[in-house]
């Protein structure tokens, strides 16, 4: 038996998102084990191919025409120049599945490469698209009145509709929450594994607190894209709800840029904005946070959540999309609607004893996540779209004792 050569198309490399967190971490995972890997990915070099021991990395530029989507994120309908290149790195790795994670420019590459070459198609949902473009169009739907409801659900319903045919391509789904991978298997028709995401616990960490034990102020920390589609809006709310119950003593820690920046700059009166943070600063801005508030409805997992558990901090989450599968209601932290964030938030503040252990069974549980155990699960996953017999279970324990 031997083990899969993975030809990998992530839609994000460089950016600060949850696909492009991933993305990097399944390449430092491969090449941690030493499995052939290609990554194929947009990048800011024109064209550049590397090679580190079984590890390729192919990097293709995008041109002036790109559409931006977000802040960080573009779309190159030019990108097609590149079919050559990928085509003959294809064809010199030889790949036996080749993994996308979304309609995007990479993805459409790996799709149709996969149909061409005859090679299984494995694909990851990391976005709800569905969800962000109806939230995205709420000042259409809102200026319709009664009908506006009707016509959000329609754009919904056909956003999904349209990128499941897309997924149906693939033999094999990955989701990172069960409730995901229940719609995809409707969906589609094609079974789906879990390709949850695992955490640095030695980086988001709280022995990188730097706040004195002396200050009184209670820190809400939020991180992610400023956006629509994240209910940032909240935030503003929350303050003031607070404000109302008598708790005056706290302050927010944005970490993220976005289009709603400038709104939340007027409507907060305590607030400190970070911008983006990476690495160490990151993990720092963490540590000296109290209490991660996270609004959004639409995330399909929630990797600052996990970061933020990391780091022996507690965590206010929504009762829709991936966050709720990792916060522990009242344990550590709290599943609640968007009315019950300044309560949930509140009872925190006025019981320090209970915040202190919160962050403590945060902490714990983030212990035991792990990113080769989420990419383990992956590589499992992928036999069922390979010959049987050729590959086996124990692949990659197989792989490490030949090194």
């Amino acid at each position: 038996m031997r083990v899969p050569r993975v030809a990998y198309f992530p839609d994000s490399f460089h950016e600060i998102n949850g696909v492009a967190h991933t993305s990097r971490n399944f390449v430092a995972y491969a090449e941690r084990h030493g499995l052939p890997f290609l990554c194929v990915r947009a990048g800011t070099r024109t064209r550049a191919f590397e090679q580190a021991g079984e590890l390729r990395t192919l990097e293709l530029g995008r041109t002036k025409a790109s559409v931006r989507m977000e802040k960080d994120l573009e779309f190159d309908a030019l990108f097609w120049r590149h079919g050559g290149a990928i085509r003959r790195e294809l064809q010199r790795f030889k790949p036996d599945v080749i993994h996308i994670t979304g309609p995007s420019e990479l993805g459409m590459f790996g799709a149709y490469f996969a149909w061409e070459m005859g090679i299984p198609l494995a694909a990851s949902w990391h976005t709800n698209v569905h969800e962000y473009l109806a939230r995205r169009m709420g000042w259409l739907t809102k200026r319709l009145g009664e009908s506006g409801a009707a016509v959000g659900q329609g754009v919904e319903d056909g956003t999904l509709w349209a990128t499941a045919q897309f997924y149906k391509l693939a033999k094999v789904l990955f989701a990172p929450n069960d409730e995901l991978c229940a719609m995809l298997e409707k969906s589609t028709g094609r079974p789906c594994y879990l390709m949850q995401r695992g955490v640095d616990t030695e980086l988001f960490s709280p022995a990188r607190r730097t706040r004195t034990t002396t200050d009184e102020t209670v820190v809400l920390g939020y991180v992610g894209r400023l956006s629509v589609e994240k209910n940032v809006a909240l935030l503003a709310l929350v303050e003031g709800e607070l404000a109302a119950m008598g708790i005056a003593a706290i302050r927010f820690l944005i970490v993220g840029h976005g289009s709603e920046e400038a709104a939340l700059r007027a409507e907060l009166a305590a607030v400190d904005f970070a911008g983006v943070l990476r690495g160490e600063e990151l993990a720092r801005a963490y540590a000296n946070m109290d209490v991660l508030v996270f609004p959004s409805h639409t995330d399909t997992f929630g990797n600052v959540v996990l970061e933020a558990l990391s780091s022996g901090v507690p965590a206010v989450v929504t009762p829709d999309g991936g966050p709720k599968y990792i916060v522990r209601d009242r344990v550590t932290g709290f599943v609640t609607a968007d009315e019950g964030f300044a309560t949930a938030i509140g009872s925190m503040v006025r019981d320090r004893a209970r915040l202190d252990q919160m962050g403590k069974s945060a902490r714990e549980y983030a212990l035991g996540c792990s990113w080769d155990a989420v990419f383990e699960r992956v590589y499992e996953g992928y036999l069922t779209a390979l010959p049987a017999g050729e590959f086996g279970c124990s692949m990659l324990a197989s792989n490490e004792a030949g090194r």
